[in-house]
């Protein structure tokens, strides 16, 4: 029973501020092909060092993407890669007519502290849009206004599941450990919806409480591929031994997608493990008997699972990844070639 509607690009921010997510492009994307002499002979010939340099300059461009959701997206991958030279670009992005641009871009100015966005977060505490105003609330109390967290606890308790589950979102990001009793108490309330309680577990992952384990687990088993990728993210965000064992054994997931995010989150946690399984899908023609989304899709989870798992062999692959077609996929890969520097820089 596989069912992966709800996998998000890079992480909850569209799904919650939407209630669902949205194709990047209407348009179909070409199948990645398996490696070619020809194609590995190109890569090869690009040079690490000028990757970083390429990569910046893709998601700069997807800043400023006439598409929304790139839009959205870029800027997620800004604050997930600590890129500070594009927050101007991002700071622009705080006064965009979409929504879901606007929260990103919110998140970024808070996960990132850029103090010179401050002004325009104190005006967005009161834009009309309540998950606006929240996302607001999280960016200035990593500014430097703390009283302001309050106002994230109080939402987790809003008729509006969707302004629910983004504030249960910004509690985990948060990363305070008072906020560990109202995440329970949003987890336990009867009138919370399932996209609130998902998010209630992820984000007590992300506090690194043991207890929600358990709870993760059942996620490991269900027999839908998208409850399966929720589970693991959230054993990613917890990071514990035993969540990296569980995450371990869904490197035998029967869907190549769920292979693909339990290699990321492994790799993000410092585990190579992932990288055989990661070309065994090169290798094999992914998603060959797949639509044209889901195809992107596992290219997209490819170059993200590279990046997090950063061994020459596979970032090899990134180069081809940052020419693919789709804009998603090529944004996917630059976020991969950073992560990957990063990786390399502190090695």
């Amino acid at each position: 029973m596989v069912r992966l509607s709800e996998i998000v690009v890079y992480g909850l921010v569209l799904l919650l501020v939407l209630g669902g997510t949205q194709t990047a492009s209407g348009r179909s994307v070409p199948l990645l092909s398996p490696p070619t002499a020809q194609s590995e002979q190109a890569d090869q010939t690009e040079t690490p060092a000028g990757l970083p340099a390429r990569a910046q300059q893709i998601i700069s461009s997807s800043l400023a993407d006439a598409n929304p959701q790139i839009r959205a997206n870029a800027a997620e991958v800004v604050a997930a890669t600590r890129s500070l030279r594009l927050m101007p670009q991002v700071r622009k992005l705080l006064a965009d007519e979409v929504i879901p641009v606007r929260f990103a871009a919110t998140l970024a100015v808070g996960d990132l502290a850029y103090a010179a966005a401050k002004n325009d977060i104190i005006g967005l505490l009161n834009d009309p849009n309540p998950n606006i105003q929240i996302a607001a609330s999280y960016a200035i109390s990593r500014l430097g206004s703390p009283e302001y967290y309050k106002v994230l606890c109080d939402a987790t308790a809003s008729e509006d599941q969707t302004v629910r589950a983004n504030a249960t979102l910004l509690l985990g990001k948060s990363g305070r450990q008072d906020g560990l009793p109202v995440l329970y108490g949003t987890l336990q309330r009867t009138d919370s919806s399932d996209k609130v309680i998902l998010q209630a577990a992820e984000s007590l992952a992300m506090l690194k409480d043991r207890r929600i384990y358990p709870r993760l687990w059942t996620r490991l088993i269900s027999a839908y591929a998208d409850d399966r990728v929720i589970g693991i993210r959230a054993m990613g965000a917890l990071g514990t031994e035993e969540a990296k064992s569980a995450l371990v054994t869904m490197l035998d997931d029967p869907v190549p997608e769920v292979r693909l995010v339990a290699a990321e989150q492994l790799g993000k946690l410092g585990d190579p493990v992932g990288e055989q399984t990661v070309l065994q899908i090169l290798k094999r023609d992914p998603g060959a008997d797949a639509d044209a989304q889901s195809r992107e899709r596992i290219q997209m989870l490819t170059a993200l699972a590279i990046g997090e798992i950063g061994t020459p062999t596979i970032t090899k692959r990134l180069p081809g990844l940052l020419r693919d077609s789709s804009k998603v996929v090529r944004l996917a890969a630059a976020k991969g070639v950073l992560r990957a520097a990063s990786k390399r820089s502190r090695s």
